[in-house]
């Protein structure tokens, strides 16, 4: 064993590795730096740290140890024969995850039994090949996940095919003929695989449903939804149970409500929205100080916890909102109607009632189960029109023209008052709204206002033009309102004296920026001239970040430093277990304000009106649960979202094949470049086998590809002018060539 000193004796590979081994056992389950290793290995000298990192390296490529971050590694428990989840890929190179964590591990399709993905299988560690990965063998399959496929129907005489552009899939559906379901050739149908017989080439299928002709709207909105394996029509029987719910407010009802039907209460929505789940009313009190209330529609009130609505919305989480509809977590009645917080009505909330002074501190503050009445029902264009008419916008919202927007009202409702009417609840809003905003970005949040692409469609779902949403004052009003009431419910529930435990609640939580993936960015942003320090408090990286988003405002590399600093941020979820919301800079946060449209909501009503009467502390397994279903389903549904804009996008563009546009590349991967359109922000793809004037290689660090040969780079952000080559509806995709400049 070396001493130390240069030119002492240092271990042997074997005797190294033996020495890794037992280091590792004796700190299983710990992530274990190669500094530490070196530390508690006592290697002083160059060539024994190198020797470790050969070990170090094989030891991972064998699967003992699994490199969590660059230069960091823990201890794999595996054994022979495992249990976990298969993956399936349509280019055969298949993967298991097995249960506890680790690295996946490739399962070639010849030795994948033919299990689906998802499947839940029992796998046999093959032997491994020198300079190969590890493989695994699927011995059986322990539980068939519940996936169906969603695809054209190919009608033959005698039996069908499915065509489907599922990625894990990688031939097409056999279909027997009395297993069809009445669908025809060119319809687009859902399909449950029944079997897959060894040595069969193509699963066999049964039709589950038919969605309808492929191209028509409806069809591919609904078709869109089953391929995320969300829901596309409500149970009829969970709607007989809405309708069935007695709308009227009873004395029983107001009993322990506040009353704030004569407080001047209005919302701030979408111009085409129907479901208003919150509201805001404001009123001067005595001693100077403003008492804002923050009401939303009390839904645990009519919605009881096991009902068969309440297990519907659960099992939804989410209300999905795609191009051209929303598909609403709760039915029509509840959300639309009975709950919505519709101007004229008396509605039932439950709210929080704030006392702040002109600084827009919180002087006071109360949760109540309240009654209100909404007086306007207001779009965010028109209040941001008024606070620009008005000379109460910031800035920088005079930059891009207010496009006003009325409300969607109905027939037989009364003219709306005039907006002059509300001018100082208004302003007064508006102006505490900015304070409270400052204050949040003061603390360290980070500052994202993104773009949102919309669409302009016609009765039958067809695309007529594009539309930049951005976000104003009047949505900032309602948002930093809507931050104020969930961090301070939050609060109410989580902090708590030292030593004393808080009671559970789902939290909205937001982990730290990756620190490699900052680095990255850090280096990345250099070459436009910006800096970025990545070192130091949360608070103070968070404010580095801003900076670095103040200083690219209306600058050409603007959006494309937007993207990759969203791409270094983890994902917000939701948890039992509080870590804080980082993007936020809350130590506490929850969602309370939306429970027409999310299931956590609804869940965090329940427990406040629990604690409220005293009642004991929730069940943490179970809510924990319900966390990550809900956590998962929003990730769905927010791919559903993209995947409806994607294909829009492409409808859009049928017509224009072989027209040119500017653009910049949005995209960089190892298979080709992404472009978005300057004129109408729809992303099309140039593949790399297009690219036929050099060898490139994919530089992912420096988000690029190089020619080897004339060393010409496509870099992040690079303006350019293409052509459209291709518009498939059926893959979402389109297809672009790089013009040449003449």
């Amino acid at each position: 064993m070396s001493k130390g000193k240069a030119g002492g004796r240092y271990p042997r590979k074997k005797e190294l590795a033996s020495m890794v081994i037992e280091l590792f056992e004796r700190h299983s389950g710990e992530d274990l730096d190669a500094k530490r290793i070196f530390r508690d290995l006592r290697l002083t000298t160059h060539p024994a740290k190198m020797l470790c990192m050969d070990v170090l390296e094989e030891l991972a490529m064998d699967d003992y140890i699994a490199e969590v971050q660059p230069m960091r590694y823990r201890l794999v428990a595996r054994t022979a024969v495992m249990e976990g989840i298969f993956r399936r890929k349509s280019n055969g190179k298949n993967t298991f995850q097995p249960d506890g964590g680790g690295e996946p591990i490739l399962v070639a399709e010849r030795n994948s039994l033919h299990a689906m993905d998802g499947d839940r299988v029992r796998v046999q560690m093959m032997a491994r090949r020198k300079n190969h990965v590890r493989e695994a063998a699927v011995t059986e399959i322990l539980q068939r996940a519940d996936k169906t496929f969603v695809g054209k129907l190919d009608v033959r005489k005698d039996f069908a095919f499915l065509l489907t552009e599922d990625r894990t899939l990688a031939n097409d559906i056999f279909i027997p003929k009395n297993q069809l379901k009445g669908g025809k050739s060119g319809d687009k149908a859902i399909v449950r695989i029944i079997e897959w017989p060894e040595g069969s080439k193509n699963p066999i299928g049964k039709v589950v449903d038919v969605l309808g002709r492929s191209g028509e709207n409806t069809t591919e909105m609904h078709a869109i939804l089953a391929e995320f394996g969300l829901p596309y029509v409500y149970p009829k029987a969970v709607e007989d149970a809405a309708n069935n719910i007695n709308a009227d407010i009873t004395t029983a009802d107001l009993e322990g409500r506040e009353d704030f039907r004569k407080v001047t209460t209005f919302t701030i929505d979408p111009y085409d929205a129907k479901d208003f789940d919150d509201a805001l009313s404001i009123r001067k009190l005595k001693d100077g100080l403003w008492e804002v209330g923050v009401h939303i529609a009390d839904v645990s009130h009519y919605v009881t916890e096991g009902s068969i609505i309440d297990r519907e919305a659960q099992k939804r989480a989410t209300s999905v909102y795609l191009v051209d509809r929303t598909i609403p977590m709760l039915p029509e009645r509840l959300c639309n109607f009975i709950c919505s917080l519709r101007p004229g009505e008396d509605k039932l909330t439950y709210s929080v009632i704030f006392q702040l002074n002109d600084k827009a501190e919180v002087k006071k503050w109360h949760l109540a189960h309240t009654i209100i009445c909404s007086d306007r029902r207001f779009a965010y264009e028109e209040v941001q029109a008024f606070f620009e008419e008005r000379k109460e916008a910031s800035e920088q919202d005079y930059s891009t023209p207010t496009q006003i927007r009325v409300p969607l009202q109905d027939e037989n409702a009364p003219a709306p008052a005039p907006t002059e009417t509300f001018a100082e609840e208004l302003i007064t809003l508006n102006r505490l709204a900015k304070l409270l905003r400052a204050r949040r970005m003061n603390a360290g949040a980070v500052d994202f206002d993104r773009e949102e692409v919309r669409f302009d469609i016609d009765d039958e779902g067809k695309p007529l033009g594009v539309h930049i949403k951005v976000a104003k004052d009047a949505n900032r009003l309602i948002e930093e309102f809507m931050l104020l009431a969930n961090r301070t419910v939050a609060e109410s529930v989580g902090r708590v004296p030292k030593g004393k435990k808080a009671k559970v609640l789902p939290y909205r939580i937001h982990e730290e920026p990756d620190p490699d993936k900052l680095m990255n960015l850090s280096q990345f942003v250099v070459k436009f001239g910006h800096k970025l320090k990545t070192t130091g408090t949360k608070g103070e990286i968070s404010r580095n970040l801003n900076r670095l988003l103040h200083e690219v405002q209306g600058q050409k590399e603007q959006k494309l430093v937007e993207n990759v600093t969203l791409k270094a941020m983890m994902k917000a979820k939701y948890s039992t277990y509080n870590i804080g919301h980082y993007g936020l800079a809350f130590d506490f946060y929850t969602h309370f304000t939306s429970p027409i449209r999310r299931y956590p909501d609804l869940m965090v009503h329940r427990l406040l009106t629990r604690y409220a009467e005293g009642g004991r502390s929730a069940n943490q397994e179970k809510y924990e649960a319900l966390c990550e279903q809900s956590s998962d389903m929003e990730q769905l549904a927010a791919q559903a979202e993209r995947a409806s804009i994607k294909y829009k996008q492409v409808e859009f563009m049928q017509d224009k094949q072989g027209q040119v546009f500017s653009g910049s590349i949005s995209g960089v991967t190892e298979f080709g470049l992404y472009v978005e359109l300057d004129d109408n922000h729809c992303e099309g793809f140039v593949p790399l086998r297009d690219l036929d004037d050099d060898y490139y290689e994919f530089d992912e660090r420096n988000y690029c590809l190089w020619g080897r040969r004339h060393h010409h780079r496509y870099t992040l952000g690079d303006d350019v002018r293409v052509k459209v080559v291709r518009a498939n509806l059926d893959k979402k995709q389109l297809d672009f060539a790089f013009v040449e400049e003449e």
